[in-house]
């Protein structure tokens, strides 16, 4: 399978402080994302959070819509939408919309959903995320295919004979599947021979474990009669930018970084040292 060349993108979660103006916070976003197609960047991904305060984005597919009016060839994709919080048909729906509104340039990142609190709110057993998240997925892919009418009967969704109104402009919407360190990320993308945002790759551990996870992707979409595809395989990595190494490296040792630390250790709950 010919490769492309290395494609360069930003996960913009986004991170904000907590006590940061959140109006200016998303302009400042906004802006982000104008600089990076202006720099050529490939792709931008924005997240989806309801609760904890730093990432203040609620609607991906808003933001994405706003960007797509200010960019001329940056890729705009959900980093990711949280499916269980969703009727997949309405994730569906709305992707095709932003597919034709962007004449392709949209793309549907997918996850469980990250943060306990959200699921909270909602009702939502942490248990049951990636459950639903397959669940959901399963819909979603039938549905974009636009073959036949997709019914299917879950304990949260139901879709009697559901069929999309329009066909999505592009041959095939990209759809990615987050990934951290746990084998499921990777099952669910091969389940569909799906793309793939391997989140975790940035932590202890994470570069190590990438072969052996593509490799669980592969076994998973080789039981479906598929293949994965490495040119759909995005890496995230953390940086921290400064004018040299050395300057980024002091900058890193007194804490410029503490804020973002804290959010992966008291919110997420991640042990120190894996944020």
């Amino acid at each position: 399978m010919a490769r492309r060349g290395m494609r360069f993108g930003i996960f913009l979660a986004p991170f904000h402080a907590v006590g940061e103006n959140p109006t200016l916070s998303m302009d400042r976003d906004m802006e982000l994302i104008e600089w990076l197609d202006h720099l050529g960047f490939d792709e931008a991904w924005i997240g989806e959070h309801h609760s904890a305060g730093w990432e203040t984005i609620a609607a991906p597919e808003i933001f994405i819509a706003a960007a797509l009016q200010r960019t001329r060839s940056i890729k705009l994709g959900s980093g990711v939408t949280s499916l269980p919080y969703h009727h997949p048909f309405l994730v569906a729906q709305r992707f095709v919309q932003l597919d034709h509104m962007s004449k392709g340039r949209t793309m549907l990142g997918c996850g469980p959903g990250a943060l306990p609190s959200d699921a909270y709110m909602m009702g939502i057993n942490p248990l049951d995320q990636r459950r639903r998240m397959v669940e959901a997925l399963d819909a979603i892919v039938a549905l974009l295919k636009c073959e036949e009418p997709v019914t299917m009967e879950t304990d949260w969704f139901t879709l009697r004979e559901g069929r999309l109104h329009l066909a999505p402009w592009s041959e095939r919407i990209p759809i990615a599947v987050a990934s951290t360190i746990t084998p499921f990320g990777m099952m669910a993308a091969g389940r569909h021979g799906l793309g793939v945002l391997s989140i975790g790759a940035g932590i202890p551990g994470g570069p190590e474990m990438l072969s052996k996870q593509w490799g669980i992707a592969e076994d998973e979409a080789a039981k479906h009669g598929l293949a994965m595809d490495r040119n759909d395989w995005r890496v995230v990595v953390n940086m921290h930018c400064a004018e040299d190494d050395e300057e980024a490296l002091r900058q890193v040792k007194v804490g410029e970084r503490l804020e973002t630390v804290t959010y992966f250790e008291e919110t997420l709950g991640r042990p120190p040292g894996l944020a």
